[in-house]
């Protein structure tokens, strides 16, 4: 049997997602059992359909080593970010020029713009893995954000025709965000923490108390300005996965911390355009998969495929609705799966399946 799964988080996961957010204690899985308990929730509701409005709805993925019993990572899809009753709030990154003849001065200026939408992006967030495990050859940080495109691929109604990631930008020493010490503290009296824990549940308050106006960059700290639409050094790799596979900056940045929006095409996405449904042609003794590769009756006339290192995904009517392991599978016309993969999935010969290369 597989030692990684990912499956689908329901509430039954809550200690577990204690212990990892205990661990870790991030803005995306802060140490709070209420915001824990409503996450999870809100999770179980959205892969059961109870939430009949999807684009509510939010999906939590769990990463879990079968073997110690321990949440490994999570990540997080939400279906739609900005609604009439909860608006995606961003700032506009705008160049601006100024030049006096009288003078002869030039000067290049940053603005600052708020910016709303009541029918955004579906957004990819929530991504966190536990330090110990971030460097195995399993690579589990890939899988537990690669999984969020192989759900999409295969539910593509359920989401938006754009896709929207933040990335943290530099951070203090401390976790304390220098754009917001410059510029949000003056309006809210909030520290960053709280301020992004709130807007978690409601970002009112951003638009009832930022400025309207544009804000001049110019006039901030020299370590605002510099965390302006930069990426951490803890997510160089996350920019770099998402430049790859079709993603760019959006010339907007978070208004807490000035982390930079990347957006793409759904459609566009190249993992997403590889992920495929197929279904299970074969299941074969794990021996033969990994040595052999024998081809089974009725395949004789083929000559057999080379293995593809995947993410091999069903559906469940109940709980955990979805769940995923990696695999070395042979591709259609006629799958091949291992029949440990087989067994922990649960498949049949015919039995519908996702698929993710994972390269």
């Amino acid at each position: 049997m597989a030692r990684y799964e990912i499956r689908g988080a329901q509430s039954s996961d809550e200690d577990a997602f204690m212990q990892l957010a205990r661990y870790l204690n991030t803005v995306n899985l802060p140490d709070s059992r209420p915001h824990i308990r409503k996450l999870l929730a809100h999770s179980e509701q959205s892969f059961r359909g109870a939430i009949t409005d999807p684009t509510k709805r939010k999906y939590v993925f769990v990463l879990e080593d079968t073997e110690q019993k321990v949440a490994v990572g999570t990540s997080t899809i939400v279906a739609q970010l900005g609604r009439r009753d909860a608006p995606y709030i961003f700032f506009d990154v705008i160049d601006e020029e100024k030049y006096s003849r009288t003078l002869d001065k030039h000067f290049h200026h940053t603005l600052l713009r708020l910016g709303f939408s009541y029918a955004g992006p579906t957004e990819l967030g929530g991504l966190v893995v536990r330090p110990e495990y971030r460097r195995s050859p399993e690579r589990l940080g890939l899988l537990i954000s690669y999984v969020r495109f192989l759900f999409i691929a295969t539910h593509r109604t359920l989401f938006q025709d754009e896709i929207l990631a933040e990335l943290l930008p530099p951070l203090s020493a401390d976790g304390k965000s220098p754009l917001w010490e410059a510029l949000g503290w003056h309006f809210t009296d909030m520290s960053y923490a709280d301020a992004d824990l709130f807007s978690s549940e409601n970002k009112d308050f951003i638009r009832d108390l930022f400025p309207m106006e544009p804000i001049y960059a110019s006039v901030l700290s020299e370590s605002a300005q510099a965390a302006i639409g930069k990426v951490g050094e803890q997510t160089r790799g996350v920019e770099s996965m998402l430049r790859r596979i079709g993603f760019k900056y959006a010339n907007r940045i978070d208004p807490f911390d000035g982390g930079p929006h990347f957006v793409a095409n759904t459609s566009e996405v190249s993992l997403i355009k590889a992920a495929t449904r197929e279904r299970v042609g074969y299941i074969l003794p794990d021996a033969e998969c990994a040595v052999a590769r024998t081809l089974p009756p009725g395949r004789a006339e083929h000559q057999a495929s080379e293995a593809r290192h995947s993410l091999v995904a069903r559906q469940y009517a109940d709980a955990p609705f979805f769940k995923a392991v990696l695999a070395d599978v042979e591709p259609a016309p006629d799958l091949i799966l291992p029949k440990s993969v087989a067994l922990h999935l649960e498949l049949q010969v015919g039995d519908p399946v996702m698929i993710l290369p994972v390269r």
